[in-house]
């Protein structure tokens, strides 16, 4: 298990080096108020000097602190026949130059100084950049540490009005990641009650099995007081321990006394005050408890953090498949890339798509919704005789009579009605063609959806590709719409009675006269301008309603030839109900005929002179236009952000690739 925390070690520099955390590794994060003694506990813990000084807040960016464990420089020389690649007990490592080895530890505190300032200034403001050191000794344990600022109430000097919060913020971001164990550091001359570290931690690991507090400066209590109740967890409990430690005064630090000497003192006091706990106290016990929890840590994480990496692995594999490879023979790319969406295209009119949509209609399922639904049933609504009146139907035939009484009902009345009515079917016709229309669009859309990654890759082709068939559609539909106006147009220039289909005018005529026998039909209209004759021989029987009188389909009055009074209205001769009713059958019968060819035939004109051209001239207009020399290098000029998404999926698959074979080095008999 000693092997553990230098894996992850290895795996935290993996991903530092491509700037990426896209996993939450196994570490001890040490948070605390202000002043609490938080970096006095890492410098006991490693023995040495090594962090900035000062009053107010000092540890201004996370600082991640990897403690490795190596053999005494003795040991070093032995194995390596005298000799070693540094000539040093101790030394360390910084990650932004980590070609450079500190054995001076008052150049590791310059260093930390000197890079903190870069980042945030010389003012007291804080940074989430991390800032990670490395040191190597033969006096540590294997740990991996992470200082963060301390947390602090009110904004002193010129700190931002609102320090607290980005101080909370950042501590957050650190604790709330479920692999990492919390160091809540509170100073024993403070009430444990109002430990703002404590409550931080409890926020986010409710349970405490992540928590470990430290009560620092227990020899700066109260006369007559002590810590046994605290450090016995009879004030807060928390699962995983509480240690107390004594920290180095100001005076110690300005007389320069030693570490070591400092741990004597400490171990002297724990035994002096609290000699039944000195053995599970002090920074000689804090450092081998942070050592067995965070390897039992890592032992608990290392199965979901073996599968996390491989998941991300996979996924980055296949983000960087969909960026492609940088572009060596343009012609190729671009043939391709016009093939791949031209075949797309013909597939969704076809059907036979790779991605098929399931929450709406597409492509070519779509127009046959449109053809045999949307237009099919707005022709079988359409009322054969809608708009005819029996006063219409009258007046045709008495204009087609002239001033002759007709013996037969004119046919060309019959003709004249029955386009009027056939008219009506070119606007829904019409509309068909713009569905149709619309939806070869909406078919541009759903192919680039489904080839994001290359038409974004190059938006320029990608915008040359939708004008192109944007302008084959736009060509085609007035050619389209011209058709189906001529079938229109021909069903208008022959009116066909000897159709097979077409009922016999004899046979209406006979069908109405024995039907009817005379009774005048309701609501009929009657004229002024007829005889006076003709209206006096039309006697009401008593008793009867009169029957609803229309007037003159003239707007104007009729002419009184005499001087006699005329009657206003009479009723329909029984032949004239009979004529209107023969030339209403008349007319359904042929446009419901007509309309049978329409309905069929439209569609048909549409997939050919619209869809079906589409479908065979797509690529080659494609080609035609796009495949140009001198267009190559404008259409396939990558988008800025995909060069550099590229590399930076790249860098990650590398550095999850050696992550997982870092983790596959560890063998089972390690974890247990």
């Amino acid at each position: 298990m000693e092997t553990l925390i230098p894996v992850v070690n290895k795996l935290q520099e993996i991903f530092n080096t491509v700037g990426a955390e896209v996993i939450q590794l196994p570490q001890i994060v040490v948070i605390g108020a202000q002043s609490s003694g938080k970096s006095s506990v890492l410098e006991s813990i490693v023995g040495r000097d090594f962090l900035p000084r000062g009053s107010g807040i000092v540890t201004r960016r996370p600082l991640v602190l990897q403690l490795v464990n190596v053999p005494s420089l003795e040991e070093r020389q032995r194995a390596a026949s005298g000799e070693t690649s540094t000539q040093a007990e101790e030394w360390a490592t910084f990650l932004h130059c980590k070609h450079k080895s500190f054995t001076d530890f008052d150049e590791i505190r310059q260093e930390i100084e000197t890079e903190t300032e870069r980042t945030t200034g010389t003012n007291k403001g804080i940074s989430l950049e991390p800032l990670y050191l490395k040191i190597y000794s033969p006096h540590v344990l294997n740990l991996t540490l992470v200082d963060l600022p301390g947390i602090t109430k009110v904004p002193v000097g010129d700190q931002p009005p609102d320090i607290e919060g980005q101080v909370r913020e950042m501590i957050l971001s650190y604790v709330s990641n479920p692999n990492c164990l919390i160091l809540a550091v509170t100073a024993a001359n403070t009430d444990m009650a109002t430990s703002e570290a404590l409550k931080l931690a409890r926020d986010v690991d409710p349970d405490g099995r992540r928590t470990l507090a430290v009560v620092t400066k227990l020899d700066l209590m109260d006369a007559g007081t002590d810590a046994m109740d605290v450090l016995m967890g009879r004030v807060i409990p928390v699962k995983l321990g509480i240690i107390g430690v004594v920290n180095r005064s100001q005076h110690d630090i300005n007389t320069g006394k030693r570490i070591v000497e400092s741990l004597q003192d400490e171990q002297g006091f724990l035994q002096k005050r609290y000699p039944s706990l000195a053995n599970r106290n002090g920074t000689r016990h804090l450092a081998k408890t942070l050592n067995r929890l965070l390897m039992h840590h890592i032992r608990d994480c290392l199965p979901e953090l073996k599968t996390r990496v491989n998941v991300l692995t996979a996924q980055y594999q296949s983000v960087l498949q969909s960026y492609g490879q940088p572009v060596e023979d343009k012609n190729a790319t671009l043939l391709q890339i016009i093939t791949k969406f031209a075949t797309e295209y013909c597939h969704t009119i076809e059907g036979t798509a790779r991605n098929i949509e399931t929450s709406e209609l597409c492509g070519g399922a779509r127009m046959c919704y449109i053809f045999h639904e949307t237009f099919g049933r707005t022709l079988e609504s359409i009322d054969p005789l809608a708009g005819l009146t029996m006063l219409d139907i009258l007046t045709a035939i008495r204009n087609a009579t002239g001033p002759r009484p007709a013996l037969f009902v004119p046919e060309v009345s019959f003709e004249l009605l029955v386009k009027r009515q056939i008219k009506r079917l070119e606007d829904p016709s019409l509309r068909c063609v713009e569905l149709v229309h619309e939806e070869l669009q909406r078919i541009i859309q759903h192919c680039s959806t489904y080839n994001t990654q290359e038409l974004l890759r190059f938006p320029k082709l990608h915008e040359a590709i939708v004008e192109v068939v944007t302008g084959v559609l736009r060509q085609r539909l007035p050619i389209t719409n011209e058709m189906v106006h001529n079938l229109v147009a021909i069903e208008l220039a022959y009116i066909n009675t000897k159709h097979p289909d077409f009922i016999d005018t004899a046979l209406v005529s006979a069908s109405v006269s024995s039907s009817k026998n005379d009774p005048p039909a309701e609501g009929i209209r009657r004229w002024k301008s007829d005889k006076v004759e003709d209206a006096g021989m039309e006697e009401k029987p008593k008793g009867n309603p009169q029957p609803p009188m229309y007037s003159s389909p003239s707007r104007s009055h009729a002419v009184n030839l005499l001087d006699t009074p005329m009657p206003a209205t009479r009723k329909l001769s029984q032949r004239e109900q009979r004529d209107c009713e023969v030339i209403r059958r008349l007319i359904k019968s042929y446009f419901l005929i007509v309309r049978k060819s329409i309905q069929d035939s439209v569609p048909k004109t549409v997939m050919h002179f619209l869809v079906n051209y589409v479908k065979d001239h797509l690529q080659s207009q494609l080609v035609g236009q796009l495949y140009k020399q001198q267009l190559l290098d404008m259409l396939l000029t990558e988008s800025e952000d995909m060069a550099q998404q590229r590399k930076e999926a790249a860098g990650l698959l590398q550095a999850l690739q050696r992550a997982s074979q870092t983790i596959s080095e560890i063998r089972e008999t390690q974890l247990w």
